[in-house]
């Protein structure tokens, strides 16, 4: 992949050379005369590496550079300058430009230099993700009267050891609150090992949670530890526990009542002490009647229930949830016009807090670093109202197509899940979303 260069200089010689030169060397350059024109170069797309005159028509590039650092904290920053400029370009270095040229400038020193200060951009890059990644953020919850008694019961949860099943709809937060109840409790510092059990069938999800032997089947060309050996000390989160196969349901309440194991292919027995959360968008006791979950696993799971309230039930949380989000993805202060609050308390957030974050990044990115506006929020204004009466009427017609987008929303995409929950065939889902000419 080229790497994309930013020239900002009013000399046609020196346009027409670097850009001769670094084009050869495999670079894609874009040469611009004046700050206005770098200031607009650099809105419409990230550049890997600027070189940036110091005198410029209509200003000095001293005082873009804080500018450039504040929206492109990773872009390699070369400063050339004039030989009278040495002192302004040291105070370059200071403001956070990478290195300097003196003119006239040899290009084969500055490809040397520019290929050091991509250097120093990539570490500056892996530091600010390492910092990112080890800043502890609590996250908000919400401070409505029924998320307080949640948080009063994983609060509890936290306090001991005891088995916690969480109970949502897709995108309701469940994994952040499981997670939030590990690190609230005496398993704070260990392993926080999570497994999504939609995710795998069969051998496949048995290898990933107990672990196989080499040899144990077609593909295990070698030994494999489980994430139930992972976990051993922390805690162990099964993320939608109800896709389990049934098979491994099986073996899985042994572990749970034994706290012991066997990897695929072997006969050592195993030892794991961990702390089990569970959760799940469905109904847990109506899959116990159809055969597809185990009584006895939905009995031993079922210790400490917390059921999470879909976003809709809450709306009380959305300004701060949306304050919460924006400041988490770096959005600022995390505050919106009061305009794009009316409109996002206006929906109904069949996705809930997922659905939110997903709508709240794309319009940061729309905004491109600016302030957040409605015309960053399209999609969200046809959909049905959450108050009865906000909107006009809808036909029966586009009604089923909103409840089927919605359904849709929740499950994913999974046509299967979605037909299963609003009681109809597979086949039937599928006519009725050609019939009314529904795009996933």
């Amino acid at each position: 992949m080229k790497r994309d260069l930013l020239l900002v200089d009013d000399d046609p010689g020196i346009q027409f050379g670097f850009s001769r030169y670094f084009s050869k060397a495999g670079f894609e350059i874009r040469a611009v005369s004046s700050l206005a024109e770098a200031r607009e170069a650099l809105l419409s797309k990230p550049y890997d590496a600027i070189f940036l005159d110091m005198i410029l028509p209509d200003g000095k590039g001293l005082d873009w550079i804080g500018e450039i650092r504040q929206q492109n904290p990773y872009t390699a920053i070369v400063v050339i300058t004039g030989h009278g400029d040495i002192p302004l370009a040291v105070e370059a270095i200071h403001r956070g430009a990478d290195n300097f040229l003196t003119k006239p400038v040899s290009l084969e020193n500055l490809s040397v230099i520019l290929r050091k200060s991509l250097e120093f951009g990539s570490l500056r890059r892996k530091h600010y993700t390492s910092q990112r990644l080890n800043k502890k953020i609590e996250p908000y919850f919400g401070d409505s009267p029924v998320i307080k008694k949640v948080m009063e019961l994983a609060s509890l949860a936290a306090e001991n050891d005891s088995t916690v099943l969480i109970l949502g709809e897709t995108g309701s937060g469940k994994g952040v609150l499981a997670r939030w109840i590990h690190e609230s409790s005496s398993f704070g510092s260990s392993p926080f090992v999570e497994i999504n059990c939609s995710g795998l069938k069969g051998d496949l999800f048995a290898s990933e949670l107990f672990g196989h032997a080499k040899g144990s089947f077609t593909s295990a060309t070698q030994d494999k530890v489980g994430l139930v050996e992972v976990a051993d000390g922390g805690t162990l989160f099964l993320d939608e526990i109800i896709d389990m196969p049934l098979n491994v349901q099986a073996e899985f309440l042994k572990v749970i009542e034994e706290k012991t194991y066997r990897r695929l292919g072997e006969v050592i027995l195993r030892k794991s002490e961990f702390r089990l959360i569970c959760s799940t968008n469905r109904d847990l006791q109506e899959k116990t009647r159809e055969g597809v979950f185990r009584q006895d696993l939905y009995f031993r799971i079922n210790v400490f229930p917390i059921c999470l309230p879909p976003l809709r039930e809450r709306m009380e949380d959305l300004p701060g949830l949306v304050s919460y989000l924006l400041k988490t993805m770096g959005g600022g202060s995390g505050e919106v016009p009061s305009e794009v609050l009316k409109l996002l308390v206006s929906y109904s957030w069949p996705g809930n807090i997922r659905e939110l974050k997903n709508v709240l990044e794309r319009a940061l990115l729309l905004s491109r670093g600016g302030p957040l506006r409605l015309s960053h929020f399209t999609g969200l204004e046809g959909n049905a109202p959450l108050y009865p009466g906000s909107e006009p009427v809808y036909d029966l017609v586009k009604m089923e197509k909103l409840h089927i987008r919605s359904v849709l929303n929740r499950f994913n995409g999974d046509t299967r899940k979605a037909a299963e929950a609003m009681g109809i065939s597979l086949a039937t889902l599928y006519r009725k979303i050609k019939k009314l000419n529904y795009s996933q």
